[in-house]
Parts: C-alpha cells; sequence; structure tokens
C-alpha cells in the first residue's frame, strides 16, 4: 500500500494548484495543508486511481486509509474517506472500530460529517450496533464522536429512530460546544420533514439552545 499511497501523493501534487491551496488553508483556519484541488478535480483523479489501481480490501484497505491520514494534506484524508466509502458495503460489524478512528484522527467538520455518513450506512446494514456503539459514544465526552451520534441518521427519513435521536439532543442541550448545538438542530431540521409534528413537540417541551432550536424549526 505504499506504493498506492505514493502514487496517490504524487497524482494530487502534479494537479494541485498553489494559489487554490492559499485560499483553501485560509478557510480551514490553517489547521491543514492543501495541494489546491478542489472538490471536482481530486474527485475526478480519485475515479481514475480507483480504475487503475483498483478497490483495496480488508488490511490492505485500512492501510491504504491509515497512510493518507498521517499525510498532512487534506484532500489525502479526502482520498480516502472516498476509498473507505467505495469498500464499505463488504465491510464486516466490527469495521465500526475503524471508522471510530478515523473520526477521532485530524478531526473537523468537513471529514466528521462524511464519515457520519458512511457510519449510518454501516449502521443500516448492522443495525445491531446503533445502541451499543452510539451509547459508548455519547458517554465517551469526544466531540466529534457525539456529534456523529446527533448527525448519522440525517439519511433514514421515516427509518430515522427519533426516541433515540431525541434522547440525544437532550443529552447535548447544555452543551456550549457549537457543533454539537448545530448538529442537533440539523439532525431535528432534517427529521422535520418526515416528522414535522414530532420535532414541533419535541421542541415544544424541550429546553434546547438558541441554536439548536432556530436551526431545528427551520422548516416548521
Amino acid at each position: 500500500m505504499q506504493d498506492y499511497y505514493n502514487h496517490v501523493r504524487d497524482t494530487f501534487r502534479a494537479h494541485g494548484k498553489p494559489d487554490v491551496a492559499q485560499g483553501q488553508m485560509a478557510y480551514m483556519r490553517h489547521q491543514f495543508e492543501y495541494f489546491g484541488l478542489k472538490m471536482p478535480a481530486w474527485t475526478a483523479l480519485t475515479r481514475a486511481i480507483h480504475k487503475n489501481r483498483g478497490i483495496p480490501q480488508a488490511r490492505d484497505l485500512t492501510a491504504l486509509a491509515r497512510l493518507c491520514y498521517d499525510d498532512d494534506h487534506r484532500e489525502m484524508q479526502y482520498f480516502a474517506i472516498e476509498t473507505v466509502q467505495k469498500a464499505l458495503k463488504k465491510q464486516p460489524p466490527e469495521f465500526i472500530n475503524f471508522l471510530e478512528e478515523l473520526i477521532l484522527k485530524k478531526s473537523w467538520w468537513d471529514t466528521v460529517d462524511w464519515l457520519a455518513k458512511l457510519v449510518g450506512m454501516h449502521f443500516e446494514r448492522h443495525p445491531e450496533l446503533i445502541e451499543p456503539v452510539t451509547e459508548h459514544w455519547m458517554t465517551s465526552g469526544e466531540l466529534w464522536l457525539q456529534r456523529v451520534c446527533l448527525i448519522f441518521q440525517l439519511r433514514y427519513k421515516d427509518k430515522t429512530d427519533a426516541a433515540l435521536l431525541f434522547k440525544y439532543v437532550r443529552q447535548v442541550a447544555a452543551s456550549g460546544e457549537f457543533f454539537l448545538q448545530k448538529g442537533a438542530g440539523w439532525a431535528l431540521r432534517q427529521y422535520s420533514k418526515t416528522d414535522p409534528g414530532a420535532v414541533r413537540k419535541f421542541l415544544d417541551e424541550t429546553r434546547v439552545s438558541a441554536l439548536t432550536r432556530r436551526e431545528g424549526s427551520k422548516y416548521l
């Protein structure tokens, strides 16, 4: 996988644009380096690499993703997550542990929110994991794991476990963390498209932050 990683890194670097990279780094508060590839560019390069090199599986997949996460350039983390997503359907239940590892590494909203979608997809195939894993994450005290617990159901629509969603929103209601309050509001807003009455009733009966309430009630 070292050769695979080297190929991705060299390809991305060759197509990068330093002037674009400066703007990207500023937008992300200079937390990460960038090659200067906007999303259409790196996704096109990723598709070509996958076509030519294939999608790694099993230990090769996790090894490649870890190499990409060790890289200073944010596009390499995007490549890792896109590659994991392509292989996700074939992963066993315990793959949730690797997703947790990625959530906690170089964490910021751009990768965490994408990984939350992958967690939701994995839970759809292994629903027995939902309660024990999310309960553990909520009690962990880890901001980004808690955010994932709030938003992993964004795509679930009428399959949303509303009781679980409302429970976790209540648990973070007193938190001053922006990403938790914003995430809670986002989840409520999304679910209000499916069951506005339930979300309205929840907001009427529950004390939440002004940010959560504002975000959650946008469609009501």
